[in-house]
């Protein structure tokens, strides 16, 4: 099996991302705050469209400081990366209101089918979408809604193997930063570019989620939130957290060859 510069291990990769069993990653925490690093597979709350799932982010950090949080925001279910809460809901809404203020600098890694351009931006407005955490019996909106994402190629390849039509395939992680905070929208916005998401169920190419599933033992959405930064809702000093990938996403990286941290 072709793996990169090399070959590696099985034990290399959880298969199963026991992430979801063991204790949360807190990147950071106060008396106000808390961040802490999502694994994939895992809801940051109820969701009526997911009512069999017993484990929500809200509920396993809950019990693990001994002290309820709000989130300020959410991630997919399929996306890790820094997620950050409020101690009360109070913090948690001034929170809220620099997201929606565009005041908060979110940056993504994900890994895309085909070589995109070095760097672009995508002005593609979306159409709104129900939100699927809210119980409420109200018809989706199909008003579309302006929505801006920029991007950064950080390493690329091209893999001696027939995945779709093609004798080769392409592979690029990219830097993403939306400007904007619409439902799914990074996902959306490189579907619309021709360059979805590896392991996108919805948005993505099922040929190449299963080549990666099936071939370099990766199993999950690549998408993650490595750095948000914010000002502190009571000193107001800005503050900026990074989480670094983990897993399957960074035995990806590996088997590539990438190391984005030397650019």
């Amino acid at each position: 099996m072709w793996q990169g510069n090399g070959f590696l291990p099985e034990n290399v990769v959880d298969r199963s991302e026991r992430q979801n069993e063991a204790p949360l990653t807190i990147l950071y925490r106060d008396e106000y705050i808390v961040v802490i690093d999502k694994p994939p597979n895992l809801l940051v709350h109820r969701s009526e469209i997911d009512r069999h799932e017993t484990r929500f982010a809200i509920q396993i950090l809950r019990d693990q400081i001994g002290q309820r949080v709000w989130p300020a925001h959410r991630l997919d279910r399929g996306t890790s990366g820094v997620l950050l809460f409020g101690l009360n809901p109070g913090i948690a809404s001034l929170l809220g209101r620099q997201f929606e203020a565009g005041t908060v600098d979110k940056r993504y890694w994900a890994v895309v089918r085909g070589h995109p351009p070095a760097t672009g931006t995508i002005d593609h407005p979306l159409r709104r979408q129900r939100d699927p955490y809210e119980f409420r019996d109200e018809r989706s909106s199909m008003e579309a809604q302006p929505a801006l994402t920029r991007f950064r190629k950080l390493a690329e390849i091209e893999l001696p193997v027939t995945v779709d039509r093609y004798p080769s395939s392409r592979y690029a992680l990219l830097e993403l930063t939306p400007l904007s905070g619409r439902r799914h929208q990074l996902r959306r916005h490189l579907k619309h570019i021709a360059h979805p998401i590896i392991g996108d169920a919805t948005y993505g190419k099922g040929r190449h989620n299963r080549y990666f599933a099936e071939h370099l033992s990766c199993h999950r959405l690549l998408l993650a939130c490595t750095q948000l930064g914010f000002d502190h809702p009571i000193s107001g000093r800005r503050l900026e957290i990074k989480a670094p990938v983990s897993g399957e996403f960074a035995a990806t990286l590996a088997r590539f060859g990438w190391n984005p941290r030397d650019r």
